[in-house]
């Protein structure tokens, strides 16, 4: 039986592509998305192709497919195809300056890339979980409400109930999220609702920096 396909977007990413080597350790086949949009956003500094090549070196027999998110019957198409056993969303424009002076750009690979990959995967894959990568960054600025106690090295929240990190529970309302941060909301939310709405074992990853 050949082993089962892991999908990751943003594969040649900071997160996409170590969660390329986690899943190909595990003992799945990769098949990575990536179109380098960083050079498009950041420039040459931004140029993934490094990684690329490093993800091809290390992993044998790993697929590699130029695709934007934003293409919508292209995303369609793919997912149609390679059906995978698993799909991890780390894809994104992640700038929070860069949102600013490119909204459209901004939301269409944040929060409607999200979207057209749900849609495939719904009506390719559904019984695949779906992984977002999101961002501590949709509870906006409402973070800055909890009070912090400085240790030697770092900052830690001085209120115990949060001693494990932030609960979803946490209010997104009424916040300024930057407008990085809304597109990534509106993705979130998204992910939660194909989850619910459909049955789809989806999630949502909540990091910071």
């Amino acid at each position: 039986m050949p082993a089962r396909l892991a999908f990751i977007t943003g594969s040649c990413g900071l997160i996409g592509s170590e969660v390329s080597l986690y899943f190909s350790r595990l003992g799945f086949r990769i098949a990575g998305l990536d179109n380098n949009q960083r050079v498009v956003f950041f420039g040459p500094a931004g140029d993934t192709s490094w990684v690329l090549e490093r993800l091809r070196v290390s992993i044998a027999g790993s697929e590699h497919h130029s695709v934007d998110i934003r293409d919508r019957e292209a995303v369609l198409r793919l997912i149609a195809e390679l059906k995978p056993a698993i799909i991890i969303h780390t894809a994104a424009q992640p700038s929070h300056d860069r949102a600013a002076a490119i909204p459209f750009d901004d939301f269409d690979v944040n929060a409607v890339g999200t979207l057209n990959l749900l849609e495939a995967a719904r009506r390719a894959c559904p019984e695949s979980p779906f992984v977002h990568m999101s961002t501590n960054n949709v509870y906006g600025d409402l973070l800055n409400t909890i009070p912090l106690r400085e240790l030697e090295t770092r900052w830690e929240y001085d209120d115990p109930s949060y001693a494990n990190g932030i609960p979803e529970t946490f209010p997104i309302d009424q916040s300024k999220h930057s407008l990085f941060g809304a597109s990534k909301l509106a993705s979130d939310v998204m992910t939660q609702e194909y989850g619910r709405y459909f049955g789809m074992p989806t999630c949502c990853l909540r990091g910071g920096a």
